[in-house]
């Protein structure tokens, strides 16, 4: 991220970014995170975000799946039955995914054999201990299997597109509040989990990172940020899209 960044000079699409309830300035990053890492390691102080209030109905909170590959199915299973706390079983397909939805269940595993399984954990978890489990087991396979998100909820469909397929995760949903509220206490979700969608969301920017770097104050800069923002939109060089928009140069 950060060679791209250097390479184009200019930071592409904004963060997303949402106050967090809990009385101070903070911030919580909904979507970019990678974006907002790498600016900091560049040793740049300011970076552009667009900001939203997690209550609106212009924000949707989503879960990826995870589908794996590139790491034999019987040691994925024996890393997360071999989690402290965890019961790995076999169950129906419709079953496992009901428990899941009722949260009853930490995660729903499907392997290429067609088999499906519950990871579980004691019932009286609260979503702190919960969240402690769901990301001991995205650390059992996220450094050591091919990991990739997707929406789909059937391995037969991923056999094709993956060779070596492993298996199959699909996670419980979340609200956003309580995404926010354990962001607010310090604790963080699994990564490559969740998904905020926002609309209208705010794309290509193409903003020059010398702007964001340069030692003019944060209000000059923002002040220069709408100025800029102005003539942009003067110029007819922003397009809002109403529906709904698949792009193939990102």
């Amino acid at each position: 991220m950060i060679r791209k960044l250097r390479e184009s000079g200019a930071l592409l699409n904004p963060p997303i970014v949402a106050p967090l309830q809990d009385g101070t300035e903070r911030y919580m990053v909904l979507d970019g995170a990678n974006r907002t890492t790498a600016i900091a390691e560049m040793g740049i102080p300011h970076i552009i975000a667009q900001i939203v209030e997690p209550s609106s109905d212009a924000v949707e909170l989503r879960t990826w799946n995870h589908v794996l590959w590139g790491w034999e199915t019987e040691n994925f299973l024996s890393a997360v039955n071999g989690i402290s706390g965890i019961k790995l079983h076999e169950i129906e397909e419709d079953e496992g995914l009901r428990k899941l939805w009722n949260r009853l269940a930490l995660v729903w595993l499907q392997t290429p054999d067609g088999n499906t399984y519950l990871a579980s954990g004691d019932d009286d978890l609260d979503l702190v201990q919960r969240l402690d489990l769901l990301n001991q087991i995205v650390d059992a396979y996220r450094f050591t299997a091919k990991l990739d998100r997707t929406r789909i909820r059937k391995v037969t469909a991923l056999e094709d597109v993956y060779k070596g397929l492993c298996a199959l995760i699909v996670f419980p949903h979340f609200h956003i509040d309580e995404v926010i509220d354990l962001t607010s206490q310090g604790h963080l979700l699994p990564t490559g989990l969740t998904r905020f969608s926002v609309s209208p969301r705010a794309l290509r920017i193409n903003f020059p990172l010398d702007e964001l770097s340069c030692d003019k104050s944060l209000e000059q800069k923002n002040a220069e940020l709408q100025a800029w923002i102005n003539q942009q939109i003067a110029s007819k060089s922003v397009r809002m899209y109403t529906e709904a928009t698949v792009l193939f140069d990102e």
